[in-house]
């Protein structure tokens, strides 16, 4: 404690540069991932796959998978210093101070009383501020989905569907976003000086709750959850869960294909009840064997207690982001530079607290991420060591023709950005040596793309 608090006293110092310093950070983050991805887009330019996939990816499909990603990183260029501009503009405009001000006018003329304390005050900053973001994303949200996507095949949405899902998230972070920002709050202005550790306990309750309550009440509002029908695929994985002790309490398939071609499995549940997952598209594109390889691998993470270790580095992190945060909490030449003079919002201070946290923050994606890739590579041993080495290459392989997803990377590129190993690495790893059969992979229809999401296999 009295480490913090000294630390508290020699980073508040009058006329400090703040904005200058956070600026800075700010734009050598957006420089640094600019100068990774075009690194990574004389990668996309090659006309050549890996010579792991020679034999297993036609020219066809690796021109395409090529342009998907080129596509992906104009894109990416684009949207980026969109969100950059945005960023500085905020900063420049000092839109937080004034828009703090504003709903404080609005607080003033129309809330009673008793309710124009800071919280109601924050309630009401904090969805003005997320509405107006919401708003200067669509642009970018709409181009990615009905553009990017549906040019390769991908996207499934209708527009309907798209602003019905973007008004439940609205309506879902008010519900949650509510009570969670107020008791945060509370916990700060009741505990002292020691509230990071309140705040921690209550951040770790939240999490065991949110794994309990999404797949009760949040997931069927986006997707429908069905029993897997009786037959080899359900036999084959309640076998496997059977082998492994995993506590399999359902078995589910999602209907996926109602938003886009992507595709995933995984599973979520308390220790002693688990439930997996399989999307409807990824039964549709595999072999039962294939489906059950996968599988195979997310239960590897379990096994592995992956998923354990990963909760328990997420406590740490949460802690000692609290910890940290009571270092700038009170001050005042933060707050300053940023024109808060007369008030001090604790809401203000976390973000700008976040602001000022981004070097360390990059280290953290950077150390995450080479641990997450390590995690993979054990997982595909598990299944290995499971009699699942061909399948689940042939799984791989097949994801991989069929989202078009990209064939080779530069290694600083995916060092920062990927917490999964590119498909040559995994095959390198799993010994796999190419045959007629899975050769045969690389005719399917390139036209029905099956994706994996962020976190697949």
């Amino acid at each position: 404690m009295d480490l913090l608090q000294t630390l508290a006293r020699f980073l508040d110092r009058p006329l400090f540069p703040w904005k200058r310093l956070i600026v800075g950070f700010s734009v050598g983050q957006y420089l640094f991932e600019g100068f990774l991805s075009l690194r990574q887009y004389q990668i996309l330019k090659q006309k050549k796959p890996p010579k792991v996939l020679e034999s297993e990816v036609s020219q066809e499909v690796f021109d395409k998978s090529q342009a998907y990603g080129r596509a992906k990183a104009k894109f990416g260029f684009v949207s980026s210093l969109y969100g950059q501009m945005q960023n500085l503009g905020f900063i420049y405009y000092d839109v937080l101070p004034k828009l703090w001000a504003l709903t404080g006018i609005w607080l003033t003329r129309y809330a009673p009383t008793q309710y124009r304390g800071e919280i109601m005050h924050t309630l009401i900053f904090f969805f003005t501020f997320n509405v107006i973001t919401t708003v200067l994303n669509l642009p970018t949200s709409y181009y990615s989905t009905f553009v990017l996507e549906e040019k390769f095949g991908f996207n499934k949405q209708t527009m309907k569907l798209w602003v019905t899902d973007m008004i439940k998230g609205q309506a879902l972070m008010v519900v949650f976003g509510v009570p969670l920002l107020s008791a945060f709050l509370a916990i700060v202005q009741k505990t002292g000086s020691g509230f990071f550790y309140y705040l921690w306990l209550f951040g770790v309750g939240v999490q065991v709750f949110m794994i309990t309550i999404y797949p009760i009440a949040i997931l069927p509002l986006f997707n429908k959850l069905s029993p897997l029908e009786e037959g080899s695929l359900k036999t084959g994985v309640e076998g496997l869960a059977k082998r492994l002790e995993f506590p399999l309490k359902e078995l589910y398939v999602i209907d996926g294909s109602k938003r886009s071609a992507h595709s995933n499995a995984y599973f979520y549940g308390l220790p002693w009840k688990k439930h997996i997952v399989i999307y409807d598209t990824l039964i549709e594109k595999s072999e039962t064997e294939e489906v059950v390889a996968v599988l195979s691998h997310e239960l590897g993470h379990w096994s592995l207690s992956h998923t354990t270790k990963l909760f328990g580095i997420s406590q740490f992190h949460m802690f000692y982001l609290f910890a940290l945060f009571s270092v700038f909490i009170n001050n005042r030449s933060l707050y300053e530079s940023f024109g808060f003079r007369e008030e001090f919002p604790i809401i203000i201070g976390f973000i700008l607290f976040s602001d000022a946290l981004a070097p360390m923050d990059t280290l953290v994606k950077l150390l995450m991420n080479i641990l997450s890739r390590k995690f993979e590579f054990e997982a595909d041993e598990f299944a290995v060591k499971l009699g699942y080495s061909k399948e689940l290459a042939k799984s791989l392989i097949k994801l991989q023709i069929q989202n078009l997803s990209t064939m080779d990377a530069d290694w600083l590129y995916a060092s920062y950005h990927f917490s999964h190993p590119i498909l040559p690495e995994r095959l390198g790893a799993l010994g796999w040596v190419s045959d007629e059969k899975t050769s045969d992979a690389r005719k399917l229809d390139a036209e029905k793309p099956l994706k994996a999401a962020d976190r697949e296999l």
